[in-house]
């Protein structure tokens, strides 16, 4: 019933912008030295990504605001009328739920917009869609993205590739700050209530213990479960994602006394904001 109600929605926004004279093609080509490139991304880190190739020569808009649960999320008209004047969305291309409920439908309406699939190149792991959480996936990423960018203004080619590079380095300096930082950090174990950092923790040799089931609270059993690896491994951070439901964290940080650090995985500022989440995980030990 509810992919039912997804489709009648489109249908029905489409209709909507028929008799509003909003065009549902999607305005592609080269622009003028003047004209901003339109460039449309599912979530906040890819905006950052985007704005730091191309600053002052592109203009962002974000699907899923802040704060607002992905895997619920719905289109609005008013973003179907910005996806409608762009000339490029950059998908995150990893299996991320938003994505695979509206991406193709997306296609189907504006099939001569450019797409860039962020994660070609990438490796996914355990079909995990939160690749941006690793800094050496969003090197591929950043990098995915200004070849999109040179496609539709190549006579920008120089300032796109120098932007993506300076951005690059900063990421690289990202990854051996974590690597150094997380080094002496004797119990590599923590738990997290939306199991969005499993990259992260492959990269820098921790161990992520999730408390959702496949997307779903846990039951009562998973969750006691949960409880006994926490004491059993003496585990003392819960990294909890603000978008999602918190009562079970709350439940297994009051059984066994772990700290509750909000780990933002959608979060646009997105070095600072990844350098603060290790210094919180570093103290909290």
């Amino acid at each position: 019933m509810i992919k039912y109600n997804k489709y009648l929605i489109l249908i029905i926004i489409i209709f909507v912008f028929l008799f509003a004279g909003v065009p549902l093609k999607a305005n592609v080509g080269l622009i003028s030295k003047e004209e901003k490139i339109g460039v449309v991304v599912s979530i906040l880190p890819l905006a950052e990504f985007v704005e730091q190739v191309g600053k002052d020569k592109v203009e962002v808009t974000v699907i899923v605001p802040p704060g607002a649960d992905p895997h619920l999320f719905e289109l609005t008209p008013v973003q179907l009328k910005k996806i409608s004047q762009a000339q490029l969305y950059v998908e995150v291309g990893s299996g991320f739920n938003f994505e695979l409920t509206w991406m193709d439908k997306i296609k189907l309406i504006y099939k001569d917009m450019l797409i860039c699939n962020s994660s070609i190149g990438i490796t996914l792991v355990d079909k995990d869609p939160h690749i941006w959480l690793s800094p050496r996936n969003a090197k591929t990423m950043v990098e995915n993205i200004s070849e999109a960018l040179i496609k539709i203004d190549p006579l920008s080619q120089k300032y796109f590739k120098k932007n993506s590079i300076e951005y690059i380095n900063k990421l690289d300096i990202l990854d051996k700050e974590i690597k150094a930082r997380l080094e002496g950090v004797k119990n590599r174990r923590f738990i997290s209530n939306h199991p969005a950092w499993g990259y992260f923790a492959k990269e820098y040799d921790l161990i992520q213990i999730a408390i959702e089931d496949e997307g779903k609270e846990p039951s009562a059993a998973s969750l006691a479960h949960i409880i006994d690896q926490t004491r059993a491994f003496n585990i003392s951070i819960i990294l909890v994602s603000p978008q999602y439901n918190i009562k079970s964290a709350e439940v297994v940080a009051k059984e066994v006394g772990a700290q509750i650090i909000i780990a933002d995985d959608l979060s646009m500022d997105y070095i600072n904001n990844l350098r603060k989440l290790v210094e919180e995980i570093i103290t909290a030990r």
